[in-house]
């Protein structure tokens, strides 16, 4: 079970609580949670990722056990705490401004 908290704009577009739990088969990676959520939220489909290019949106960034996850390969495996549920997979959204 992966533990993924979410930015409030897309808590309000899922219809979900901050913390969604996603079954994942396989290996525990950012696409495979991704996938699973975008296949349990399809409304979240587009707004994490591109429709076409599937790389992460610009102000979003992935965090995991302290560590900035955005730039890691896709297929790279998570943190065992991530992957095991003891910590959660943050999707945070960046902050802009001037």
């Amino acid at each position: 079970m992966i533990r993924v908290m979410l930015p409030a704009p897309l808590c309000t577009l899922a219809r979900a609580g901050r913390e969604v739990r996603l079954e994942i088969a396989g290996r525990a990676t950012q696409r495979a949670v991704l996938d699973a959520l975008e296949a349990g939220y399809p409304m979240l489909r587009g707004t994490i990722r591109d429709h076409a290019t599937r790389r992460r949106r610009p102000f979003l960034r992935f965090f995991a056990c302290g560590q900035d996850l955005s730039h890691d390969p896709p297929d790279a495996p998570l943190p065992a705490a991530v992957a095991t549920g003891v910590e959660p997979f943050l999707i945070v959204g960046a902050l802009a401004g001037g």
